[in-house]
């Protein structure tokens, strides 16, 4: 049996090789001979794919930071798509990336009716005040939807869709992640060091917009305690140079470090993070944290002014309960001086501290029980 999986950027490999993973193993426990082809990312090869093109690197958000990247995309998606022509599939399954993947799911839909499609991990329509008739083309091109969020489940259900909550896949990884102890001891932190986490991007375009104001209020931080440390887990490693750059320009005592991301989240006193699946990890491991997101000004403007959109929240962690338990500064507001406020507040205010892990406790109650990437493979193997 064959099954294609298709997906993109950092965020969708790591989802799609949870998956992955937990797809061989269930084959094997059910005798099934299975093939898994996948347009994805190094961490889908090491779980077992035969990666078709590497999307890792190509993902983007907004109107024009997404123009260098979709020469790219199409070229990807034409592969995968005149690979499917040749070697049609039993079974397919979408993640996220929105874009690409409607385009690959109506293909299938128009030449392959008889193949089933999963839509796990869906884009986040639901979340907006308008969806410019996304909701019904993610609808159309799935059989089923795996939905990872409460809310999502809902929506879906009832726009007609045939939907199956199984929780976010975030709860079995956090399984794998270090205690905090034994984090700060493999990367050599003192017991009374502040270690504070910085994640600035996972995409090209989040480099320009993100980092130099999270490395301005870093500046901030560090004049106000000279003991704390900064630490940067590289999401690519192709960010390097340009990060390392940047903090000899705003003289910051940080280590930028490859490979050990569950370390340093594990490590950390605060992070202050990019909008993402990050949140959500530091949230399991209650890690006080500051959420910030900028666009291009242009992209915002459109945006806020010409389609009206509006959304309750950004970060996964306060989309998870509709509620604010994590401070969002979203484009203009994401200041350093806003940084800053909240951030220290995190570190000298103990009852503001207090107050973030009991909202962190309630947002746990509504991700789902561990054994998510199993309930989500057995629902997709069940369709073959």
């Amino acid at each position: 049996m064959q099954i294609f999986i298709s997906t993109g950027e950092v965020s969708g490999d790591l989802q799609g090789s949870l998956l992955v993973a937990a797809l061989r193993k269930q084959a094997i426990a059910a005798g099934l001979e299975l093939e898994i082809v996948a347009l994805g990312g190094d961490k889908m090869a090491a779980a077992g794919a035969i990666l078709l093109g590497n999307t890792s690197e190509i993902g983007s958000f907004g109107l024009l930071e997404s123009l260098p990247f979709v020469l790219p995309t199409l070229q990807v998606q034409r592969r995968a798509i005149a690979y499917l022509k040749q070697n049609p599939p039993d079974l397919v399954v979408l993640i996220d990336y929105m874009g690409p993947n409607l385009g690959i799911g109506n293909y299938l839909r128009r030449q392959m009716p008889q193949v089933p499609i999963v839509y796990y991990i869906a884009p986040q329509v639901w979340v907006s005040s308008i969806t410019l008739g996304n909701t019904e083309r993610i609808i159309h091109v799935c059989d089923k939807l795996l939905a990872i969020f409460p809310e999502e489940a809902r929506y879906f259900q009832d726009k007609g869709a045939k939907v199956t909550w199984v929780g976010h896949p975030l709860v079995d990884r956090i399984e794998q992640f270090p205690s905090r102890e034994a984090a700060r001891r493999q990367l050599g932190i003192a017991d009374d060091a502040i270690a504070v986490a910085l994640l600035p991007a996972s995409r090209h375009q989040e480099l320009k917009y993100l980092l130099p104001v999270m490395f301005q209020a870093a500046q901030i931080m560090q004049a106000k305690l000279p003991q704390v440390h900064f630490w940067i887990p590289l999401s690519l490693e192709i960010y390097r140079e340009r990060i390392e750059k940047q903090i000899q320009r705003y003289g910051l005592q940080a280590t930028v470090i490859s490979g050990q991301q569950q370390e340093v989240l594990a490590a950390a006193d605060l992070a202050i993070t990019k909008c993402g699946t990050v949140n959500l990890e530091l949230a399991l491991l209650k890690v006080p944290q500051v959420v910030v997101y900028r666009l291009s000004p242009f992209t915002y403007w459109v945006a806020r002014h010409i389609l009206k959109i509006t959304f309750p929240f950004a970060s996964p962690v306060n989309l998870m309960v509709m509620k604010g338990i994590v401070p969002e500064f979203i484009q203009e507001q994401a200041s350093p001086e806003n940084i800053i406020e909240a951030a220290m507040e995190f570190l000298l205010n103990q009852e503001r501290k207090q107050q973030i892990q009991a909202d962190y406790q309630q947002m746990q109650r509504s991700i789902g029980e561990l054994g998510v990437c199993d309930r989500a493979a057995k629902e997709i193997l069940q369709m073959l």
